[in-house]
């Protein structure tokens, strides 16, 4: 009868694995369970974004891992900023760095918001993200892949 191997089937454990535990987590996550990010383009070439876009998409899901982003600095736990900061936008990216409640994080994604990158010597550019705020997550990479973001997201769930 077919019935029975069903039966057995649905009482059985599942097939799939457990994932592993995120690169970097040791004893906890900064944020254990989830995460809410504020995404900041301080003047990008738009790379990272196309790669955030991509890890927030259907195929590496980072919300799975428990990293969603905001629409609003309010509702954040960090700020995942990207590209270096130019000159119109080193006070916006300050004032969304205050409004965001502590304790916060700083998430910055590629080599432009770690140390300017190619653009770091432009006439527009005020710094890094990573000079005028200590980014307390780096994700290097230009432009870091989906893999390497989730993966740094995940450093902060422990997911």
């Amino acid at each position: 009868m077919q019935l029975l191997p069903l039966l057995r089937s649905l009482a059985a454990r599942p097939v799939t694995e457990r994932l592993p535990r995120p690169p970097g987590v040791r004893g906890g996550a900064r944020f254990p369970g989830s995460v809410q990010l504020r995404h900041v383009d301080a003047g990008s070439c738009n790379g990272c974004e196309l790669e955030i876009a991509s890890a927030f998409g259907p195929v590496y899901d980072a919300a799975r891992f428990g990293a969603r982003l905001v629409a609003s600095p309010r509702h954040a736990d960090g700020v995942l900023v990207t590209g270096v900061v130019t000159r119109n936008m080193a006070i916006p990216l300050e004032k969304t760095l205050d409004a965001v409640p502590r304790p916060r994080v700083v998430v910055a994604c590629g080599d432009c918001a770690l140390g300017g990158g190619p653009f770091a010597a432009g006439y527009g550019v005020a710094d890094s993200a990573g000079a005028l705020a200590a980014p307390d997550v780096a994700i290097p990479g230009c432009p870091p892949g989906p893999v390497a973001i989730t993966q740094a997201l995940r450093t902060l769930t422990g997911r």
